[in-house]
């Protein structure tokens, strides 16, 4: 199971914090190998940095240490391969732009790519404006939401269209396997979780907190003023010491300017353990495998 790692501010912020615990995942304290990606938001403008090498170990993971990148919406992720070769082409984030932005999504999971081309909204036709580079369900996932919102709003639609069309599409291709990720314009983040994914909102009074992977702490009061509002979002907590949220089995979150802006569960009593997460992960895996997804 590859692991998500997002942050949604009101001022731009280091992630660096976060991150350091996040990498140790990609092949030192936990199995995640087969490469990584973090992408920022500047403005308009995004950097992405990727490697098809353990994150743990990655001289570009050392390069985002050592720049200290402060943004408003950042996206990483650490890859266990499931569908799609080992390479940068299939390394997430994966980015396009729409309506004149940029978008930036990565996903934790499998999905059927068949059942999810056979259905109406998603089926391809023709005059798609987006094509995966890459050989992965969650490239092909992303390109189908982006054609079927640009098929649907020419235009950039208000924030509250796009988050209930967005959620809508979600339902749907929820339902060819699992889907776990978080999407973000670089002004809002959505994310959303079929299985695994926490989230928890750093707020004045800002207190210390300690990294669960690494004997790393840092005093949040220290480098922060009293109006900042940080969400940071994983598929596990990263820390000891605060209190994470998790999301319910098939929520959907958007947060802006470090707070929650809308959200909705269907089944708000559901939470899935680790345990169940990881049957339903292999279960998924195994029979998608016996499949040809493309």
């Amino acid at each position: 199971m590859c692991q998500l790692l997002g942050m949604n501010c009101n001022t731009p912020t280091d992630i660096l914090f976060s991150f350091e615990g996040f990498r140790k995942r990609g092949g030192e304290t936990d199995i995640h190998t087969d490469g990584f990606g973090i992408a920022f938001f500047e403005g308009k403008g995004v950097r992405i940095y990727q490697d098809d090498k353990p994150c743990a170990s990655s001289p570009v993971a050392d390069l985002v240490k050592s720049y200290q990148i402060k943004s408003k919406n950042v996206i990483a992720h650490i890859r266990k391969a499931t569908y799609g070769q080992v390479s940068l082409a299939n390394t997430h984030p994966f980015m396009r732009e729409i309506w004149g932005e940029y978008w930036l999504f990565a996903h934790n999971g499998h999905l059927d790519c068949q059942r999810l081309f056979s259905h109406p909204l998603f089926q391809k036709r023709e005059d798609d404006f987006y094509t995966p580079v890459g050989s992965t369900d969650s490239e092909a996932a992303f390109c189908a939401i982006l054609n079927a919102l640009r098929r649907k709003f020419p235009q950039k639609p208000t924030t509250d269209i796009l988050f209930q069309e967005i959620n809508k599409l979600t339902a749907t291709i929820r339902k060819k396997g699992i889907f776990n990720y978080l999407l973000t314009n670089g002004e809002w983040m959505i994310a959303h979780a079929s299985t695994l994914l926490h989230y928890l909102l750093r707020q004045a009074p800002f207190g210390e907190a300690m990294l669960l992977d690494d004997d790393v702490n840092v005093n949040f009061a220290a480098v922060t003023t009293p109006y900042d509002k940080i969400a940071v979002i994983a598929t596990l907590p990263l820390t000891t010491n605060e209190v994470w949220q998790q999301l319910a089995k098939d929520e959907i979150v958007m947060f802006q300017e470090g707070e929650i802006i809308a959200r909705y569960a269907p089944d708000p009593d559901h939470y899935f353990t680790v345990e169940e997460a990881l049957a339903l992960a292999a279960k998924v895996g195994a029979a998608a495998a016996e499949s040809d997804i493309f």
